[in-house]
């Protein structure tokens, strides 16, 4: 009987041992996920700043050469 038991108490536990590594992996995989995530966005949101910049930059400098144009006459 004793046989028994142990096989029982045997495999809930390679069960158990099993459930928890994939519940591990899937965190891993959840946390690559986030970081391959921000590492996309990240370049992005700096270039949408630049982007913003040069445009306000563009927008300065023809209000600036239009102001100019009236100004002399």
């Amino acid at each position: 009987m004793s046989n028994g038991t142990n096989d029982v108490s045997g495999a809930i536990s390679n069960l158990f041992d099993t459930v928890g590594k994939l519940a591990q992996q899937q965190v891993e995989l959840l946390n690559s996920g986030i970081k391959t995530a921000t590492s996309l966005i990240e370049p992005l949101g700096k270039t949408a700043t630049e982007l913003a910049g040069n445009l306000v930059n563009a927008l300065s400098q023809v209000l600036q050469t239009v102001s100019s144009a009236i100004a002399k006459k």
